[in-house]
Order: C-alpha cells, then structure tokens, then sequence
C-alpha cells in the first residue's frame, strides 16, 4: 500500500472499430433488470502527484473483471471527489485482445463500441456527481474482463480515484478510445482506475448484489497483480460454480485500502505511516456512496477494524460502537448484514505497529464479534487466516510477505470460508 501511495505521490503523467457485438442483440438492453457486477470506492487525488495535477487531452484505459453476466450493459462515471465540472469527450467499452496477452493495453477491435450519455457522445460530469451511460446491448459473460476507454479533452483538476486497482491501467495522449493496439499508452501504472466507479449488467433474472465494505484485505494488497485473486473475486467465481442458473448475485468489491472505521485517510497513524487522501473518509461516511447507492445491493460484509488498532491505537469499545452503527444502517435498509473477524497481523510494519496491547484490542474485539447476535451472520476470518501454532501471527502458507495481507492461497482460503447458507444459496 505505501509503495503504490509513493508511486501516485510521486509520479508524473506522461478511429473507431468495427461494429462490435451483434446487432441481434439490439433489444436486450431493455429486457430484465438492472444488477450491479463490478464496481470500485472511490477517493479524492492525493495532495501531490498524478491524481491531483490530473488529466488533460489525455485517455484513461482501465481494465475491470465483471462478476455476473448479462445482454447488455451501463457504466458509471464518478465526479464525486473533484473540484470543477470535468468534460468527458467519448468513452468506449470493449473486449480485451487475447491473441496479445502481452499487452493488456490492447483490445479487441471487433468488440470496440462508443458509450453514450443522454444519446450523446460526449458529456460533462458536474463537480461532486456521477455521470451514468445509456444501456447498451454488449453480452458480457460472467467472470470475464471489459475494457473502459475515456478520453479527457480539458484539464480534469484533480482526479476522482481508486488507488489500489492491484491491475495494470493505462494513459496515453490524446484520444485513444478507439485504438486497438495499446502501444499509445505510455505511462502504465499498475495502479488507478481514474473517475471509473462501476459497470452494472441487464439480466432476465437476478439475486441483486454483495457488497464487500473492507481494506486493504479486500482490496486484494498481496494477492498477484492482473490475476483478479482478491477474496471477492474468487467468493463471486464460487457463486457463479454453486448457481449457473444465471441468478447468480454480483459481488461488489468496496474495499479501501488503508480505511478506518474511526479516521479520516490523511490522518496519520503509527510506524511513521503518513496518510493520504486515497485511504478515503471513515468507513461509516462511506455507506451511503459505497453501499447504498449500488445497483440491487442486498447483503453487506463489513470487514473493518485492523488500520484503527495499527495505525490510531483505537480502544476495542471504539471500534465496536462503529461495527454496530455501521450494523444498525444496513440492516435499517432491509438489507443481511454481515460482518467478518479481524485477521492477525504480528511481524507488520516497524516497531509499535504490532503490540502486546494492541493484540489484546484485536482478541477483544473479535470476542464481541463472535458472541453478538446484533449481525446477520459471522465470517470468522481470523480463524482461516491465523497460526494455530502463534495466533496472532498469519499462518505462513496464507502469508504474502509483509505479514498482514494474505496471499493467493489466503484469499482463496477467506472465499471458501464463505457460508453460502448466508447469501440464500
């Protein structure tokens, strides 16, 4: 997380194809219902760096792996972080190539089609807004990669963002949203999606979404880059195995690395750990953009807490108060609450990030998740993830190295931990 944070502090920004996808589905973006399949928490630019000087003439192509599939489909922009009306000049949805693996930046040509706002092809999000497409028939297949193309012609100012895409994006300049080969894009962050919030899909039936309201564990920090192993992403594939009758629920990965459930992303926390914007707002100011504002949401997992004991000291009654206001909200809304234990993190960061005292906050809390009956449903992470052997420590085989985050085997370990009794499969 702090390597990518220097990466977006630091760093400097550097013809339309054929149809597409056929035109027998011309009618589908009217049919069934609209259900949420990808979507990202967005934050404000950092204070220096990419995200606050912005974009200017430039495009943003930004890969995301959709959950569930369906005919047709719409995307939603997000404005909500920036401070002046910021001018989309067009935007396109396609297929990547495959027959070019080696460059993510290339996209099919044949699948290349123009997105549009209200009928036109260009369209200004006003400061502080979302800006949605017009449906648009396109089959996406479940489990499977769109690619987003956005040309900014006009400063941007700082950028709305997600800061930890653990996937290659990419800019270039000018407007590239219909360039199949990807060699226009010069600078290649592994990092970003830039103003990008979410894709949701038409389906002739659905279960509505999961949403995912977590950190940088959810977040997928430590799982392998454009391999798309965060837990979300393999608990949706497990869905999609458990239901191929195609009402299946999208899983909806709102995940902020670097969130509290109790501070603000810029300030800082312990270890020298200095903040930043992209860490977001507290979780609880996060609800209504984050979770209630999603396509057919229906049940919410709230795995928050850890960043308010390693950075902030937080006292475990802290805590728990917002476990259970966040808790009280969704459930407010008639939608399942669930809520997940804090994971080990001994052997992280430098000294006075993990203690004895702050180890003890985490058995407390975890105490009071496990003996509630105020949520729908626990998912005792700590469990899978811990040592027997040491339990406030990662079991090694689960551990990508830095001693908090787990690996591709851990993620795997926290989707199959999943009760699908709890989701209604």
């Amino acid at each position: 997380m702090a390597a990518a944070a220097t990466l977006l502090v630091t760093g400097t920004p550097a013809v339309v194809a054929s149809a597409g996808p056929s035109a027998t589905t011309a009618g589908a973006a009217g049919r069934g219902e609209w259900a949420g399949s990808w979507a990202t928490a967005v934050t404000r630019g950092n204070s220096v760096g990419l995200t606050n000087t912005g974009l200017n003439d430039q495009s943003v192509r930004m890969i995301v792996h959709v959950s569930v599939g369906g005919p047709a489909l719409r995307v939603r922009l997000s404005n909500l972080y920036g401070e002046q009306a910021v001018r989309v000049g067009r935007a396109t949805v396609a297929l990547p190539n495959t027959a070019t693996p080696d460059d993510l930046a290339d996209i099919d040509a044949s699948s290349v089609r123009p997105l549009t706002f209200t009928g036109a092809s260009t369209a200004t999000m006003n400061r502080g807004a979302e800006l949605l497409s017009d449906p648009l028939p396109f089959p996406v297949a479940d489990d499977s990669d769109l690619v987003v193309t956005v040309h900014f012609p006009t400063p941007t100012g700082p950028t709305t963002f997600h800061g930890q895409s653990q996937q290659a994006n990419f800019i270039g300049a000018g407007d590239l949203t219909g360039a199949a080969e990807g060699r226009g894009f010069t600078t290649r962050p592994t990092c970003c999606w830039f103003f990008l919030s979410g894709v949701d899909v038409r389906r002739e039936g659905t279960s509505g979404a999961l949403v995912v309201l977590s950190d940088s564990i959810g977040d997928g920090n430590g799982s392998t880059v454009n391999a798309n192993r965060r837990w979300p992403d393999l608990l949706a594939d497990r869905l999609l195995a458990a239901r191929p009758d195609r009402r299946t629920p999208g899983v909806l990965n709102l995940s902020l690395a670097g969130n509290r459930l109790n501070h603000e992303g810029t300030e800082p926390g312990d270890g020298n750990y200095p903040g930043y914007h992209q860490l977001g707002p507290n979780a609880a100011a996060r609800l209504n953009e984050d979770v209630f504002a999603q396509t057919g949401v229906r049940t919410v997992v709230t795995h928050l807490g850890i960043n308010d004991i390693w950075m902030s000291n937080d006292s475990p009654e802290a805590i728990i108060a917002t476990l259970r206001q966040i808790n009280q909200q969704i459930q407010q809304r008639g939608l399942t609450s669930l809520v997940a234990t804090l994971t080990p993190y001994e052997g992280h960061g430098a000294p006075g990030v993990w203690t004895a005292q702050k180890e003890a906050t985490r058995q407390a809390v975890n105490a009071y998740l496990r003996g509630s009956r105020e949520f729908d449903g626990l998912l005792d992470f700590d469990r899978v993830l811990r040592d027997p052997a040491r339990p406030s420590q990662l079991l090694p085989a689960y551990d990508s190295g830095d001693h908090i985050h787990p690996n591709d085997a851990g993620n795997q370990a926290l989707a199959d931990a999943v009760p699908l009794r709890v989701l209604g499969l």
